[in-house]
């Protein structure tokens, strides 16, 4: 064989074990996940949520973050997973089982810091755990195509919630919301409790919120960078929001759900009076992850944390927009938003520094915040986009990251090869 360096016209074959060269990061991919990051911000510690009778920007900004940031949020962890794992060249043979081992670990890692927040008392319902179980799950799925990615989650979405709505019937179940912590896995009662709240009533249930992780490994696998991509990207998120909140909309004026729900409108007239505000939108305010089981039609709502069919395809038509938007963006006002893109590419360590500081302030100083609501959600946001865009351009990866990619990466490496 000829020495490469003697000869640059002649083109050595790729082995197929080996991952496709790295491309550059997208920063689209980055704005977003900082946008999910700042809704986050607003649903903990916004001022409507300081003061529930702020009106204006406070209120239009917690209809915007409520439920919608989240779900972004888990929509971009499966693109991530994609992109840790090929992108639109997916990896094969030893590089995917070292991408499936730095996954798992990763999960791992997730799972254990999520109990630790819950176990602190962190005034948020923590994601990262159901995180953990997101990603272990997706690890048998990430040699499917786009397209059969995309009838998994299409198909998981219409059934999941039903599903869900029956298994939890007999188990009186209806609060929901919840998360795990260490404390619970001192008891098989208080185990059980926790497994159940992982994957069918906590907050952010496996059982239907796969499809948005599912759909965000699909995205990851197209060329993102196609202008074409993009373009369909939004034209198939706007239609995906008018199909699911349109739908939820026809279901419930249209086709009689209000009317099967009267029973519990009616029961809710006195407190919805109370708060100045109809029964139906008191019934849709406080969602914790699943609907109650006292009534079907309550699986009509596409409102926040609902965990309906009409919420899963609404909400992901909003991130998928959200998205494109922010590739576009991303591509054309890179210097300026880079202190944006910074916070995006350390989301993990800003969440957990968030948690931190919530809890901090919601043992010392939340009352005396009431007639200041809006400095909590204002100093975190500045201080994300100061701190973040200091650290990125210097230090590189944020300090959690960092500690995912060196952990899993050294798995992966030790046992990779042996597997």
């Amino acid at each position: 064989m000829i020495p490469p360096n003697e000869n640059p016209t002649v083109v050595l074959p790729r082995p197929a074990d080996e991952a496709p060269p790295r491309r550059s990061r997208l920063r689209g991919v980055d704005l977003a996940r900082a946008l999910a990051v700042f809704g986050m911000f607003v649903a903990h510690i916004g001022p409507n949520m300081i003061n529930p009778h702020s009106g204006g920007a406070a209120k239009v900004l917690a209809d915007l973050s409520e439920g919608h940031s989240s779900i972004l949020f888990a929509t971009l962890a499966g693109v991530s997973l994609a992109l840790l794992t090929g992108g639109s060249r997916p990896h094969e043979g030893v590089a995917l089982r070292r991408d499936r081992i730095r996954i798992a670990v990763r999960a791992a890692l997730l799972f254990v810091l999520g109990m630790a927040l819950t176990q602190l008392g962190a005034p948020i319902m923590v994601i990262l755990s159901f995180y953990g179980v997101y990603f272990l799950l997706a690890l048998p799925l990430l040699r499917l195509r786009p397209g059969a990615l995309l009838a998994t989650a299409a198909v998981w979405a219409l059934v999941a919630p039903q599903l869900s709505f029956v298994l939890r019937q007999p188990m009186d179940a209806d609060s929901g919301g919840g998360a795990l912590s260490f404390s619970d896995l001192t008891s098989l009662s208080g185990a059980g409790t926790g497994l159940l709240n992982l994957l069918l009533t906590g907050t952010y249930p496996v059982l239907t919120w796969m499809p948005f992780v599912l759909t965000g490994l699909a995205l990851g696998r197209c060329d993102l960078r196609s202008t074409a991509v993009r373009v369909r990207l939004f034209a198939g998120g706007v239609g995906l929001a008018v199909l699911g909140y349109g739908s939820s909309w026809l279901a419930l004026n249209v086709f009689g759900g209000l009317r099967s729900l009267e029973p519990i409108l009616n029961a809710m007239r006195p407190l919805a009076a109370q708060y100045g505000v109809a029964p139906l939108d008191l019934l849709t305010m406080h969602g914790f992850g699943t609907v109650p089981t006292s009534n079907a039609a309550l699986l009509l709502l596409a409102s926040a944390h609902t965990g309906t069919t009409f919420e899963i395809v609404g909400s992901t038509g909003c991130a998928l927009a959200v998205l494109a938007l922010c590739l576009v963006v991303g591509d054309r006002v890179r210097a300026l938003l880079a202190p944006l893109a910074a916070v995006g590419s350390m989301a993990l360590t800003v969440y957990v520094v968030q948690a931190v500081a919530l809890k901090i302030i919601e043992d010392n100083a939340r009352e005396s915040l009431v007639q200041l609501p809006w400095l909590p959600l204002t100093g975190l946001v500045v201080g994300s986009l100061v701190l973040c865009g200091l650290w990125r351009p210097f230090l590189g990866r944020g300090p959690l990251e960092w500690l995912l990619h060196r952990t899993s990466t050294r798995t992966a490496d030790a046992l990779g090869s042996r597997l």
